[in-house]
């Protein structure tokens, strides 16, 4: 177990180096203009030049990147370059508020998944066609719309949810769910489609081994051969799209973020981007990284406890 995880976390260090040095040269590679559009179009080429030496980027990239990365190791990820502050205390504020989100639509996108996909591998008629349909509008239907249409109806005309906003679990825990309700909503529903239809293959795909076979054979029932065997054997491929959707999650909390007022790594994302912060994009996109590969390692052990053809040494 130890060299397992020994080995996974290698690769992630490995990941998250490629990933903070590529992301450096593409974002800190186009800075040429980052000075006149904070300092405005009257600047001064003196003046431009100035900035530019006070905000480090008329180093060779080379050298910018290996003094961010040591930098980095101490967890010192810089200042903003328009709010005023140090990245690091403006990433640990909003982390947990995004994780929370995301954590909490992660779960339940696991278990509609789960529960949805058996019914429609087992249930190969109507119940199979209206979860299928389901999972078609779920494709088609982008998560800050339903977002905006959950806004509509629950909030303004119904008003039973707050509309935007996040308070803290610390501060009140009934407001706190309250203000997660809407934005959990809109991206579970997205992505339940996918990952249900990934649930019923696997599931699928194992009532259709000849283990099971003999197992309907020898007279054992349907539902032992469903909990016991086959659905155990599809677990391992419930958790590699659960850990698909975890990235997919976090990417469409930006925009959710956005949309509900939610102060998170994704609104502060598009801030960011919006106004050229680029040490807090760099900030956010290592941040994101780090929990990616966290939550990947936890899904590859569990993946490996459930199944027998994964050998932890």
């Amino acid at each position: 177990m130890l060299k397992y995880l020994s080995r996974k976390l290698l690769s992630g260090i490995c990941l998250l180096f490629i990933v903070s040095a590529v992301t450096f040269v593409l974002i800190f590679g186009s800075t040429e203009n980052v000075a006149r559009n904070i300092l405005g179009e009257s600047a001064t080429a003196e003046d431009i030049a100035a900035y530019n030496h006070q905000l480090g980027i008329d180093r060779p990239l080379l050298v910018q990147y290996g003094s961010w990365l040591q930098g980095a190791l101490r967890g010192d990820l810089g200042d903003s370059w328009t709010r005023n502050q140090r990245v690091a205390p403006s990433l640990q504020s909003r982390l947990p508020v995004t994780l929370s989100i995301v954590g909490v639509a992660v779960l339940l996108t696991g278990a509609f998944s789960v529960l949805l996909g058996v019914t429609a591998a087992v249930r190969r008629g109507l119940a199979d066609q209206i979860i299928q349909v389901i999972s078609v509008v779920g494709f088609a239907m982008p998560n800050f719309w339903l977002g905006l249409l959950l806004v509509l109806l629950f909030a303004v005309q119904l008003q039973w949810l707050p509309p935007t906003g996040y308070v803290s679990f610390s501060t009140s825990p009934q407001q706190w769910a309250a203000g997660l309700v809407l934005p959990v909503a809109a991206l579970v529903f997205s992505g339940i489609a996918s990952s249900s239809q990934q649930v019923r293959g696997a599931v699928i795909d194992a009532l259709n081994q000849d283990y099971v076979r003999t197992l309907r054979a020898r007279g054992v029932r349907r539902r032992s051969i469903l909990y016991r065997h086959a659905l155990r054997n599809a677990l391992p491929a419930a958790l590699t799209v659960l850990s698909v959707q975890f990235v997919a999650l976090l990417g469409g909390a930006a925009v959710i973020e956005r949309i509900f007022a939610i102060p998170g790594l994704g609104s502060l994302t598009v801030d960011a981007a919006l106004q050229g912060d680029v040490p807090v994009l760099m900030g956010v996109v290592v941040t994101l990284v780090i929990v990616v590969v966290i939550v990947n390692i936890m899904i590859d052990v569990l993946n490996a406890m459930l199944n027998p053809k994964v050998r932890l040494q």
